[in-house]
């Protein structure tokens, strides 16, 4: 009896390991995860680079009216000179695809620094202190806002948008890339940005994304002789449906707002989904790059 005992305990143990590494196998491999979880959060491996993303928007004088979403110029300044202080070295996503396909390499501390939307202000007051910083961002725009509204109202800091002839001058700056922001889905009315919508085919989702972000790529060539390899999610919503067709049009970057640490390998579908912490003006420079430049998640 007592060694019939001991058989039946030992089979209970076996099963309940078995049951046990048959759990972890189903988490390791994602089953049942949210688009959010194709963000990887885990710490990082020797192999793989640390990269903290810091996402702006707006500078101005006038933060009342928005500052979740708009800084001061004396903010972001702060903001630029606790990176310098505390040393680290501005990237560009170009740079990082050069370090993936060309092998060249990256600073063993280093930062992005992004703009959404593509604001006039990033270049009446982000660019100065960029050059003062010696510091590198990338800005995205949104097509129709630099085409229909911005020559209607130019060169206002607190609101208007960049135009041609503006973006023309940040790229010639050698310290700013433009990315794609899409032409026209910078709105929730239809869809959530770019999102596919529920019972919409591939193919006419597909069609319709090529349409939109093909605009950009072909108004930024014919204008300012630029093509984008970034693309900035309207409103950070990641969609998986997306990464075939951007693929297809040639970038190699996709920027979101989880709000997660990033890890650079040589992968080059870490580019992807690179995760950015949005500065909002509720936070001090010391509380936010706590947040953003801590590689815990």
């Amino acid at each position: 009896m007592y060694k019939c005992f001991k058989f039946n305990l030992g089979i209970k143990i076996l099963l309940s390991l078995i049951i046990l590494f048959a759990c972890v196998a189903y988490i390791s491999s994602g089953s049942g995860f949210s688009d959010a979880d194709v963000i990887k959060d885990s710490p990082s491996k020797p192999d793989e680079k640390f990269l903290p993303v810091l996402m702006y928007h707006s500078i101005c004088d006038d933060t009342a009216k928005s500052p979740d979403y708009i800084i001061t110029p004396a903010v972001f300044e702060d903001d630029l000179k606790y990176l310098k202080t505390n040393g680290y070295n501005s990237v560009l996503p170009q740079d990082l695809v050069n370090y993936i396909h060309d092998d060249k390499p990256l600073p063993d501390k280093m930062v992005m620094i992004t703009f959404d939307d593509g604001f006039y202000n990033n270049l009446y007051y982000a660019l100065p202190l960029l050059e003062q910083y010696n510091m590198k961002a990338v800005v995205s725009i949104v097509g129709s806002f630099c085409e229909n509204q911005a020559p209607k109202d130019p060169g206002v800091p607190c609101y208007s948008y960049l135009t041609w002839e503006n973006i023309t001058e940040l790229n010639k700056s050698g310290l700013i890339e433009i990315g794609n922001h899409t032409y026209n889905l910078h709105s929730s009315a239809v869809r959530k940005g770019c999102a596919k919508l529920p019972g919409e085919t591939e193919d006419d989702y597909n069609t319709m994304l090529s349409s939109d972000l093909g605009k950009v790529q072909s108004l930024l060539t014919e204008n300012c002789s630029i093509t984008p390899v970034t693309f900035a999610y309207p409103f950070g919503h990641l969609c998986r449906e997306s990464i075939p067709v951007l693929r297809s049009l040639g970038f190699q970057c996709a920027l979101n707002c989880y709000e997660k640490p990033n890890y650079i390998t040589k992968n080059p579908d870490c580019l992807f989904s690179l995760n950015r912490y949005n500065r909002s003006g509720h936070y001090s420079t010391e509380a936010y790059m706590k947040k953003a430049l801590s590689e815990k998640k």
